[in-house]
């Protein structure tokens, strides 16, 4: 399996590939411990979902913003560089979180977010691709859905430490209880919680610190970098005209929102719920997280196996097929209002394991010379994640109902929409690369 993906013209990537691997983790990290906080950080400040949702608006938007900085940084220079100033902004940005403490206001922590993900934008813009181009093209999608494999594994590392470690350390207070409380009282409340919240970031920047280290010191291979350089205009104008590519950042953008949007409001979805069944709000918060858990546990099963699929089924025609299986869980989650609607937001996660790799390898078929630009594309479009929640959260706070379905349940209607365009996108993908050119079976 190795010397069929890790090797390209009689190079082996093996510890390259381990060395990067590692930061998808990391952010995998980072990404899932910051979702379940959305409803902490409501909680700590007295704030509405939507001024909780700000949080995600912050750390996404850092990849809308960073990502062609970063794709001309590593066109100057190279994949290995761009790494290096990619753990260094998201350290800064972690170990901000002690000052943001110490100031006790809610938007000096949004400013690291944001300038964590800042880091996370050069991170992904560069590792992706360089992933992509350890091997041969024809097996990039499998070697990204294999490095991506990984992510999840930090992701749910991410929310068992929000559950136990943060989550399960603050005091159980209950928002209602919060609002009634003193000037007085709530300041030092705050400072309690926000002192338990920072406290597993800083031992991720530290993790940060480590990897960026052993990076900088291993001899990283230049890979697709001794292209003489394009300027961003004709490179973009290029990109523009190949349609699979402009339909890829598009179903990326929904899917990021789409993503987000599940892992994060399935704990006010969960604690609903469970608070219905007779539980209090800090058991039901707790249980919520912890099928949060479930469901990322499922997400990196299902990577595994949709990884081995794909050498098996077509890229686009797995993406379209899981798709459909996420628009019908997420129709249980719309209807049902009990545990079932729960259950089936697991399952969704089961369905999203493919789609962020394979969207992104389709979507670089065929984008030559311009990979970088085009890879930067794709990261900007993770602005979906940054955009679309806050919507979901809107709707989430209007109380409204609609025929008998409470707001959390009604929804869940913004990421159904979502994963039309998903399924959309694989099954063009399919009949264009499968159908329209029959020549080429590639399993890409």
């Amino acid at each position: 399996m190795t010397k069929k993906i890790l090797e390209k013209d009689g190079k082996n990537f093996l510890v390259p590939f381990i060395l990067i691997t590692s930061c998808f983790a990391m952010w995998g990290f980072a990404n899932d411990i910051s979702g379940p906080l959305v409803k902490s950080f409501s909680k700590i400040f007295r704030m509405s979902v939507f001024e909780g949702s700000l949080v995600n608006v912050a750390s996404y938007l850092g990849y809308f913003v960073m990502a062609f900085p970063a794709a001309m940084f590593i066109q100057r220079y190279t994949f290995k560089a761009g790494v290096l100033v990619g753990l260094t902004l998201f350290a800064v940005g972690v170990f901000m979180f002690l000052p943001a403490r110490f100031i006790g206001y809610y938007y000096p922590f949004l400013l690291a977010y944001f300038i964590l993900t800042c880091g996370l934008s050069f991170l992904e813009t560069s590792c992706n691709p360089y992933i992509y181009c350890m091997g041969p093209e024809e097996t990039a999608t499998r070697r990204l859905n294999l490095a991506q494999a990984f992510n999840p594994l930090g992701a749910m590392f991410g929310m068992w430490i929000a559950m136990e470690f943060i989550q399960g350390r603050m005091n159980p207070m209950s928002t209602e209880q919060r609002v009634g409380l003193s000037e007085l009282q709530f300041n030092a409340l705050k400072d309690q919680d926000l002192g338990v919240l920072i406290g597993p970031y800083l031992g991720l920047g530290v993790f940060c610190l480590i990897i960026l280290v052993l990076i900088r010191l291993q001899k990283m291979p230049k890979v697709a970098d001794e292209r003489a350089p394009k300027g961003i205009r004709p490179a973009m104008k290029e990109l523009w005209q190949i349609r699979n590519y402009r339909e890829g950042v598009l179903a990326q953008f929904f899917y990021e929102g789409a993503q987000v949007c599940c892992w994060t409001y399935i704990i006010q979805y969960g604690t609903r719920v469970f608070m219905a069944e007779g539980m209090e709000e800090k058991p039901a918060e707790m249980l919520a997280l912890r099928y949060n858990i479930y469901a990322m546990v499922l997400f990196a099963i299902s990577r595994f196996i949709c990884t081995w699929l794909l050498k098996y089924i077509p890229a686009g025609r797995l993406l379209s097929i899981l798709a459909i299986l996420a628009l019908s869980f997420i129709t249980g989650v719309i209807l049902f209002p009990d545990r079932n609607g729960v259950y089936c937001l697991v399952a969704v996660s089961g369905c999203m394991s493919l789609m962020f790799p394979t969207i992104y390898g389709i979507a670089l078929r065929g984008v030559g010379e311009n990979m970088k630009y085009a890879g930067a594309g794709l990261v900007m479009a993770i602005l979906g994640a940054s955009v679309i929640p806050p919507i979901q959260a809107l709707i989430i706070d209007s109380d409204v109902s609609l025929m008998g379905l409470s707001a959390a349940n009604v929804s869940f209607i913004i990421p159904l929409l979502c994963f039309i365009v998903v399924a959309v996108y694989g099954h063009k993908a399919y009949i264009r690369h499968y159908i329209m050119m029959p020549g080429k079976n590639q399993y890409a």
